[in-house]
């Protein structure tokens, strides 16, 4: 029904004097449950159905959207209307279907079948699970569980015709550890397209031992030395850099990367993909939301930058082809650019080590569990200065927790000071990263 929808409302586009026009038609099916002291705290369910068109007529851009499937001839005319105020740009068009669709699996009928009761139960048993793993947990902060499952369309007066289906869940959870009149805080999170992927017992689990292991913490003295990065917070500055892997960020001056294609601008030991088309994955899927193929991009290799992200409108700027990173915030919003699934991996085995390997290193530093004030990092200079709990490390050995810490740099001064990775890569939503040990970072109190 969506496809024979998108179909009418381009035609009815180009038939009211549209040069090019796109349909966007989004259904999503949601369900997020928060428990607390094993009841249920809130339950939001929700199914919506919503559309967009996209029109360019005479260079000018023009968009509208509706939840409406009766008002499509009202918002087609609404999108025609606002495209006679937008100012010309020679940059602005449609994609067209350029290569075979790859496969990717993203839809699990177990998570479009699930009961309100089984999600509930998933969640109770998240707050269970970090309950019985230590019994200085005294409090549940938040414990939810999240399911959803989506149905897109986009088709285009360029022969584009892409229908899609996809799943979705997610566990997290916040608690707090007490003894002797100190508190902690400790969190984990998973997601994935498939219900099997995930866990809930084992968020719950983490999540009480990183607040447990913080108990007893103490202060410590200012120095310069290893910072070891646990991959929750590698994938955290991750995040931030990857602002500047956008065309868009380039184009705009608001990247650390612009003009620097073809330089070294990381550690040599360190790559960074960007892949659409890992199973299972939360950012991966068959298209982008302007329905071009997603696929893997290499975009810094050896610590070189190679390539950056691209739509096709900021690929159109420079004479390319987009990449298959437009990405919507839903049916409301046009496509910008965007990460599908953002990955840091050494350049070579060699540079791996384990947990232990890498303490060994370690003669003065501190392991990272968590951080505070990660907004605050400027993602255009790259400055940080952020709190840090976490492991205070001397001679390869684990001393005490850590408190009231503060690292501070450059980012990109950050992941050239990389000593050696972890082998513990993991995803956070849609961004991976192993834990890294890096030198000459400033640690003060």
């Amino acid at each position: 029904m969506n496809t024979e929808f998108a179909l009418r409302l381009v035609e009815i586009s180009l038939n009211n004097g549209a040069d090019e026009a796109e349909a966007y038609v989004k259904t999503s099916k949601n369900l997020t449950i928060e428990v607390k002291d094993q009841k249920i705290d809130a339950i939001e369910s929700s199914i919506t159905t919503g559309y967009c068109i996209r029109i360019v007529k005479d260079s000018r851009l023009g968009f509208s959207y509706s939840t409406s499937m009766r008002d499509l001839e009202v918002t087609v005319k609404k999108a025609i209307e606002a495209s006679r105020y937008a100012e010309p740009d020679e940059h602005l068009g449609l994609p067209a279907m350029s290569c075979q669709l790859n496969e990717v699996k993203v839809y699990d009928r177990e998570i479009a079948s699930l009961s309100e009761n089984e999600a509930i139960n998933y969640a109770l048993l998240i707050e269970d699970s970090a309950r019985k793993e230590d019994s200085r947990i005294k409090k549940i902060r938040k414990a939810s569980s999240s399911f959803s499952a989506n149905d897109v369309c986009i088709v285009n007066s360029h022969s584009i015709n892409a229908n899609y289906q996809s799943t979705s869940c997610s566990a997290q959870t916040m608690v707090i550890a007490e003894e002797g009149g100190e508190s902690q805080m400790g969190w984990d999170y998973q997601g994935s397209r498939f219900l099997t992927d995930l866990s809930f017992m084992q968020v719950g689990k983490t999540a009480a031992r990183r607040a447990a292991q913080l108990l007893g913490a103490k202060k410590i003295e200012p120095t310069r030395g290893f910072v070891l990065l646990d991959n929750s917070v590698a994938s955290e500055f991750l995040s931030i850099l990857s602002i500047s892997l956008s065309a868009e960020s380039v184009q705009k001056k608001k990247s650390l990367f612009a003009g620097k294609k073809g330089e070294l601008v990381l550690n040599s030991k360190l790559n960074i993909i960007d892949n659409g088309l890992f199973d299972a994955k939360l950012g991966s899927k068959p298209v982008d939301d302007e329905g071009v193929p997603t696929a893997s991009k290499r975009l810094i290799e050896n610590g070189i930058l190679k390539n950056f992200l691209y739509n096709t409108y900021t690929a159109k700027k420079e004479g390319l082809a987009s990449t298959g990173n437009a990405v919507r915030g839903g049916f409301t919003g046009l496509p910008a650019v965007g990460i599908t699934n953002l990955i840091l991996e050494p350049s070579s085995r060699e540079y791996i080590k384990s947990f232990e390997g890498l303490l060994k290193i370690i003669d003065k530093g501190l392991y990272v569990t968590e951080t505070m004030g990660m907004h605050t990092a400027n993602p255009i200079s790259g400055e940080f200065s952020v709190g840090a709990s976490g492991l205070w490390i001397k001679n390869g050995n684990i001393m005490h927790p850590a408190k009231e810490a503060v690292i501070s740099g450059n980012i990109l001064d950050l992941f050239k000071n990389v000593v050696i990775i972890g082998d513990d890569i993991r995803f956070y939503g849609n961004i991976a990263s192993p834990s890294l040990l890096i030198e000459d970072i400033d640690i003060s109190a």
